[in-house]
């Protein structure tokens, strides 16, 4: 039997100074990333190509770390992460693993605004075989909500920081190389 888990979120993150460089900040692919995601957990396979081991989850009494190999697209303004593939390692209870993510992060008039979707399909493990259908799913669905709300909330808190350390980075390496052109001319 297939069970299949859906959540998604939004965001509206308004981002109090320098919104106009949010544009050139969303181009640094790899650092958005590591802010947007753990970056304890992230390999940077190559450009626009990431692998993210998840927290270790238990699920009633399997314990399951999902692996993740993201594809990341990045437009004016815009960057796009999504599933391209997806593992259950440690478990091999489960061969037919199926996981979905679509996010997409942009710049709004005050910020930033985004969305994001996750969607699991996987079979019933022998295991939760007495646990009813209906029980699995809500409970998947449960987590899945929760590693969006987590996200949600490094976006608000590490994204924004992060943002405000490359503007005073960029700006300190502005005036560093406006300086050493006044010696040189």
């Amino acid at each position: 039997m297939t069970l299949a888990f859906r959540a998604s979120q939004h965001l509206d993150l308004p981002v109090e100074h320098q919104t106009e460089r949010l544009r050139s900040y969303l181009r640094e692919e790899d650092r958005v990333i590591r802010a947007l995601l753990d970056a304890r957990q992230i390999d940077r396979i190559e450009p626009g190509r990431y692998r993210y081991d998840l927290t270790t989850l238990k699920v009633f009494q399997l314990q399951v770390c999902p692996v993740v190999w993201l594809g990341i697209k990045h437009g004016d303004g815009i960057i796009t992460i999504q599933a391209t593939d997806a593992t259950i390692e440690g478990v091999g209870l489960v061969d037919d693993f199926e996981l979905s993510l679509e996010a997409v992060l942009e710049v709004a008039d005050q910020g930033l605004k985004g969305e994001a979707r996750l969607g699991v399909n996987v079979s019933q493990p022998p295991l939760l075989k007495l646990i009813p259908k209906r029980v699995l799913e809500s409970t998947g669905e449960s987590i899945l909500s929760g590693i969006l709300m987590t996200i949600k909330g490094r976006v608000g808190r590490q994204l924004v920081r992060d943002f405000q350390d490359w503007c005073l980075q960029s700006t300190e390496q502005q005036e560093t190389d406006s300086d050493t052109s006044e010696q040189l001319g």
